[in-house]
């Protein structure tokens, strides 16, 4: 094949991939979500996977009842799970690994990256509390070990270590550790893994 023709080829491509990019307009949008066709069973299944992974047993149980969805998991255990997310939630974060344990002691067990990150967690709390001496001890003894096994817990523990460096822990660099959000994503990861801890005890 000649130069002329690679050359062309490879113009015809690009302009292929340009075009595949090009912007829809909002009635083509409409008109192609409009064609698709998703099936009542789906969106059911949907809105039970939603009210049951969010916590709200009573809507579950009433939506079971009207639509027939049965959900992975037996609702009764929502209330146990809920109570361990609004524990991690709170900064109760002992509470949480006693809930966690009871409810299954193997979540942990074989999840060595949500221990650490209960326990990471402990820590934050502990430092948010002020409570020096004892959050020093804490990474020492539970947290170091971990993150000599494993690279990526050491740099989270460093970081986490890192709140003890400052005084006003607004302008700290890792300061977000100590936002409402970091207690979320912990509590949404705890959440994740009792969910599929339950739907594999019912499968």
């Amino acid at each position: 094949m000649s130069l002329f023709w690679i050359v062309i080829r490879q113009l015809a491509e690009l302009e292929a991939m340009a075009t595949s990019k090009k912007l829809i307009t909002r009635e083509e949008w409409e008109k192609k979500l409009n064609d698709v066709k998703i099936r009542k069973e789906d969106m059911n299944r949907l809105v039970m996977n939603f009210l049951v992974t969010e916590g709200y047993v009573d809507a579950a149980e009433k939506f079971r009842m009207e639509s027939g969805t049965e959900p992975d998991i037996d609702l009764a255990t929502i209330t146990d799970r809920m109570a361990v997310k609004k524990a991690v939630q709170s900064g109760n974060v002992e509470d949480a690994i006693e809930k966690v344990n009871d409810l299954n002691p193997e979540i942990l067990d074989t999840n060595p990256q949500l221990f650490f990150h209960l326990q990471q967690q402990r820590l934050i709390e502990l430092i948010r509390k002020g409570k020096v001496e004892e959050a020093l001890e804490f990474a020492q003894e539970e947290l170091a070990p971990r993150g000599e096994e494993n690279q990526s817990f050491l740099e989270e523990l460093e970081r986490t270590v890192a709140l003890l460096a400052f005084e006003d822990v607004s302008n700290c660099p890792v300061g977000e550790l100590l936002d409402i959000s970091q207690r979320l994503k912990t509590a949404s990861e705890v959440n994740a893994a009792i969910l599929t801890s339950q739907s594999h005890e019912k499968g």
